[in-house]
């Protein structure tokens, strides 16, 4: 009984593996290697994708500290004393009277006008 079994089983073997059954195969094995391909091409476009996002994320990062840098020193330059040196070269200085308001002298004319 175990050896017609065995025997059963040596023929299954070469019904499998004769000429006909694996040109039936042939699609079957092209769609595997189609896959095998489209599998490794994700795996690399994944990784350069990654590669990408983390040279990104490094450029964000440099150009917020630029930013932080630089608005600091608009905000240190922006303070009264630090203008107030910076203007003293060219010979302007703090105003010592207040402001006075220029009054618009067509105004001032059309109401005499339509007097």
């Amino acid at each position: 009984m175990a050896e017609k079994k065995e025997k059963e089983f040596k023929l299954n073997w070469k019904k499998v593996l004769n000429y006909q059954s694996i040109v039936r195969q042939v699609p079957f094995l092209f769609y595997l290697a189609f896959l095998a391909i489209v599998y490794i091409y994700n795996g690399h476009m994944a990784d350069k994708t990654v590669r990408k996002i983390n040279a990104t994320a490094k450029e964000v990062k440099e150009l917020q500290w630029e930013y932080k840098s630089l608005k600091s020193e608009v905000m240190f330059r922006s303070k009264p004393s630090e203008l107030t040196k910076a203007l003293q070269p060219l010979g302007l200085n703090e105003l010592q009277e207040s402001p006075y308001v220029l009054k618009d002298s067509l105004e001032q004319y059309m109401q005499t006008v339509n007097k």
